[in-house]
């Protein structure tokens, strides 16, 4: 995953075992903070957090046409924010990436699912708030 360094604006590759981890600018040695957005994932790149990640996982499969999907993008990125360094939060278009959604189960969106260590922890059809998103991450291990 390629990140800007805040300080410099160098593009770093960070590995994705690591997006969850503060590191060092290649060029001036600044900070590179944890990923504190969501990320949205194509399923090479799903795939590459989901398995190497060292911290749990929160997936949001949504759609740009769904209005549910719509109310819960800021409780998204707020959990996102507030789990910086704890947890990975990446979201997963439905539409653009119908396999994925569809290995999941995936049969009503907005679609919440918690991954650790490559596994699913929970799922949950439905809208939800940052504070249970939060309360899935934390019971997860974040």
């Amino acid at each position: 995953m390629i990140r800007p360094c805040p300080s410099c604006g160098t593009k770093n590759r960070v590995p994705p075992a690591h997006i969850a981890d503060t590191g060092t600018c290649g060029k001036c040695k600044g900070a590179l903070p944890p990923v504190k957005e969501p990320i949205e994932a194509d399923p090479a790149l799903f795939d590459e957090i989901t398995q190497a990640a060292k911290v749990p996982v929160l997936i949001d499969f949504w759609a740009e046409w769904c209005g549910p999907c719509r109310m819960a993008a800021p409780d998204v990125a707020r959990t996102a924010q507030a789990m910086c360094g704890r947890a990975i939060v990446l979201k997963v278009d439905t539409d653009t990436h119908p396999a994925l959604a569809q290995r999941f189960g995936v049969t009503g969106i907005p679609n919440f699912v918690v991954m650790k260590d490559g596994a699913v922890v929970m799922q949950q059809a439905g809208l939800a708030r940052q504070s249970q998103m939060e309360a899935w991450l934390r019971q997860a291990g974040a």
